[in-house]
């Protein structure tokens, strides 16, 4: 298994986790709270910024970026092995659920959401 992959990262996560005896705290429910607050604090990095500057952040704010989505990844992929799921494959799973709400005829070029029948 690669050492950039996924299943190696979890491993890698999920040793860290048990060295310090942190599984205990690692609740779905705490895990996925765990989720929202990072991804809260993700979003904070772009917060009032403009789309130009949104597409090209200074090299301080993209480190911040990076760590905080590093954070939403750990959390997810911690989440997902707390569970027994693979990630990958519900993602994928998503994918083609979203191929079939959001078909290319109808919504390329859109950002409607699958239930808004747009112009009439």
């Amino acid at each position: 298994m690669p050492s950039d992959s996924l299943n190696a990262l979890t491993e890698r996560l999920r040793r860290f986790a048990d060295e310090r005896d942190w599984t205990q705290f690692h609740s779905p429910k705490n895990l996925a709270i765990g989720v929202a607050a990072e991804a809260g604090e993700l979003a904070a990095e772009f917060q009032w910024l403009d789309e130009a500057a949104s597409r090209a952040p200074e090299p301080e704010r993209l480190a911040r970026i990076r760590n905080e989505a590093a954070d939403v990844l750990l959390y997810l992929a911690r989440l997902a092995d707390r569970l027994q799921f693979d990630l990958i494959e519900a993602a994928n799973a998503k994918i083609e659920l979203n191929a079939q709400k959001y078909p290319v005829e109808r919504f390329a070029g859109s950002a409607r959401k699958y239930n808004d029948p747009g112009p009439r």
